[in-house]
C-alpha cells in the first residue's frame, strides 16, 4: 500500500525557487503552472501560486498525439495549458 499525501492547492513561493524547480516540485510542467498562474514573468519570493490538479509527467516520443495521450486534443490543451506539441516535451498525462 502506498501513502498518498494530498497536494496543497496553493503554495507560497521561497527565497531562490523558479518557476522550473517549483513545479518539478509539484510534478506539473512549468508551462502549465504558469498558464494557471497568468504569469508573463518569473515567479519571485512570497509570492502565491495557485496548484492546478497534478498527474502523471510523460515526455513525448515520436508518433505519438495529442488524442493519444490524452484522450482528445482538447483535454491535452485542459490539462496541459497549452496547444503546444512536440518530440520530448514533458505532458500532463
Amino acid at each position: 500500500m502506498q501513502l498518498s499525501l494530498p497536494v496543497p492547492k496553493f503554495y507560497r513561493v521561497k527565497k531562490g525557487q523558479t518557476l522550473t524547480a517549483v513545479a518539478k516540485t509539484f510534478r506539473l510542467p512549468p508551462r502549465l503552472l504558469a498558464s494557471a498562474n497568468r504569469l508573463s514573468e518569473e515567479i519571485r519570493e512570497g509570492q502565491v501560486l495557485v496548484l492546478p490538479a497534478g498527474g502523471d509527467l510523460y515526455t513525448v516520443r515520436g508518433g505519438e498525439s495529442k488524442a493519444l495521450l490524452c484522450g482528445s486534443e482538447e483535454a491535452f490543451r485542459t490539462r496541459n495549458g497549452t496547444d503546444v506539441f512536440y518530440i520530448g516535451q514533458t505532458v500532463l498525462l
